[in-house]
C-alpha cells in the first residue's frame, strides 16, 4: 500500500494517538443518536479549535446538524459557520452566514414536524489541516404549515439529502448540498413543474440566463472519451476503483462495468426514494440518465473514504455532469427532448466489500433539472409561451441546506 493510502486509512479508522488522545471514531449506521453524541465522553480523536462538547469529526456533524434542525437551535449556525461562507445548491449559491440563518427559518416554517436523521457520514482530513465531511440525512416530515412552498397540504414526505462539508475550527465555511427537492414535492402534492417555472422565472427577472455549476468537455475535437480517468482526486485503491468506473460508465458509457464491479445483491437507493435491487436495476438507472443527456461529460469532484464497521469501506463522491436534454430516460419530467443545457451535481456514497459493490446512494435533483430547463426556454424566443401561474414565489436561492 502507498504511503498515501496508509495515512488515508489509518486516519479514517480514528485509531490514532496525539497528544495522549486516543479513541476509535463511531460510524453511524450501526449506532443510535446517544451514542454518536454522547452527554459526557473523552476526545476519540484530536479536535483542536472546536467546541469541548464534541469528541470527534463524526459527533461534530451529527450533533451540529440535530440541533440546529431538530432541537431548532438556529442560533448555532453563528457559531458554526463563517461569516463568508458559501453554500453551492443543485439551483442556487448562498454566499453568507446571514442568508443561511434566513433560508433555514423558511424551511422549518414549512415543516414543523421535520426531522433528519443521520445515515452516514464519510469523512477525511484532521483539525490542523481541516476536515471534509460527507453527510447523508434521512429527512421525514410533514407539510403542515403555509410557507416557501405554498398552501399547507397536510401530507407527509421523506427523502434523502448528502450535504459535503469543509470544516476549520469548529466552523464551515464551505458547502456542497444535494436535496431531492422533487421527492418532496410530489410526496407533499405540490406540483413539481409549477414549482420549477417559478423558480426559473425568478431567476429570469434577475437577469439569469442559465444555473450554472461549471462546464466539462466530454471529448477534444473529434476524439473519443478518454481511456483513463483522472485518478489524482483519489487517494486510495478503492477510491481508485469507484472513480475509473464512474468514468467507465458515464464517459465511455461501457454500462457493462456495473455488473462485474457491483455485487449481485447489491442494493440502490436512488432518487425518488428508489429502493432497488440487482445489478440489472443499476444499470437501467444509469442508462437512463445518460438516456435523457446522451452527451453528457461526468467529472469526479471530490473523492473521500473510511473503513468500514461492516467490512470493506465507505466512499463518498460529489460529481457533475454537463450535458444536454437530447434524448429520453428517466429524467421523464423534462418531457421530450428540447435540446437545452442542463448541469447536474450530485453526490454518492458507496459500500465497497471484496472488491465490489454492495450499496449505492445516489442523490441528484430533477427539479432543479427542470427549473434549468424552464429558465433556457424563457431565455430564448419562446419564453412568452410560459404563461405566469398562479402561486407563492419560490426563494431566491433553493434548498441548499441539510434540512430537506
Amino acid at each position: 500500500m502507498a504511503e498515501t493510502d496508509k495515512a488515508k486509512t489509518n486516519g479514517a479508522s480514528g485509531a490514532k494517538a496525539t497528544g495522549g488522545v486516543t479513541g476509535k471514531v463511531l460510524q453511524v449506521e450501526r449506532h443510535d443518536y446517544p451514542d454518536l453524541a454522547p452527554e459526557t465522553s473523552q476526545l476519540n480523536q484530536p479536535m483542536e479549535g472546536f467546541d469541548p462538547i464534541y469528541t470527534d469529526i463524526v459527533d461534530y456533524i451529527i450533533r451540529c446538524t440535530h440541533k440546529i434542525w431538530d432541537e431548532r437551535d438556529i442560533g448555532l449556525i453563528y457559531t458554526h459557520y463563517t461569516h463568508n461562507c458559501v453554500l453551492y445548491g443543485t439551483t442556487g449559491t448562498i454566499y453568507n452566514r446571514e442568508d443561511v440563518v434566513r433560508d433555514t427559518i423558511q424551511r422549518l416554517v414549512s415543516f414543523p414536524e421535520r426531522r433528519g436523521m443521520g445515515t452516514q457520514v464519510i469523512w477525511s482530513g484532521d483539525d490542523q489541516a481541516g476536515f471534509y465531511t460527507s453527510h447523508l440525512v434521512t429527512g421525514s416530515g410533514r407539510h403542515s404549515q403555509n410557507g416557501h412552498l405554498g398552501k399547507a397540504t397536510g401530507r407527509p414526505f421523506v427523502s434523502r439529502t448528502i450535504a459535503d462539508c469543509m470544516i476549520y475550527a469548529n466552523k464551515i465555511y464551505r458547502e456542497w448540498v444535494v436535496a431531492d427537492t422533487t421527492a418532496i414535492l410530489q410526496q407533499i402534492g405540490v406540483d413539481v413543474d409549477g414549482y420549477a417555472t417559478r423558480l426559473a422565472r425568478s431567476a429570469h427577472e434577475r437577469g439569469q440566463v442559465s444555473l450554472d455549476i461549471g462546464e466539462n468537455r466530454l471529448m477534444i475535437g473529434q476524439y473519443p472519451p478518454a481511456e483513463d480517468p483522472d485518478l489524482s482526486v483519489a487517494a486510495t485503491d478503492t477510491e481508485r476503483l469507484v472513480v475509473r468506473m464512474l468514468h467507465d460508465v458515464f464517459n465511455r458509457k461501457m454500462f457493462g462495468r456495473i455488473a462485474e464491479l457491483y455485487a449481485p445483491n447489491c442494493q440502490y437507493h436512488g432518487p425518488l426514494m428508489a429502493e432497488l435491487y440487482g445489478q440489472a436495476a443499476v444499470i437501467h438507472q444509469s442508462l437512463g440518465l445518460v438516456g435523457s443527456l446522451p452527451d453528457a461529460a461526468f467529472a469526479v469532484q471530490h473523492v473521500c473514504s473510511n473503513p468500514c464497521d461492516e467490512g470493506g469501506e465507505k466512499v463518498a463522491v460529489r460529481w457533475v455532469m454537463e450535458g444536454h436534454h437530447l434524448g429520453y430516460g428517466i429524467l421523464e419530467m423534462l418531457g421530450d427532448p428540447t435540446g437545452k443545457r442542463v448541469q447536474v451535481m450530485g453526490i454518492s456514497h458507496f459500500h465497497v466489500k471484496d472488491g465490489r459493490i454492495v450499496d449505492e446512494w445516489r442523490v441528484y435533483d430533477q427539479m432543479s433539472m427542470l427549473a434549468q430547463v424552464r429558465l433556457a426556454q424563457m431565455a430564448g424566443s419562446d419564453g412568452a409561451a410560459l404563461a405566469p401561474l398562479a402561486a407563492p414565489a419560490a426563494p431566491a436561492a433553493a434548498a441548499p441546506e441539510a434540512g430537506d
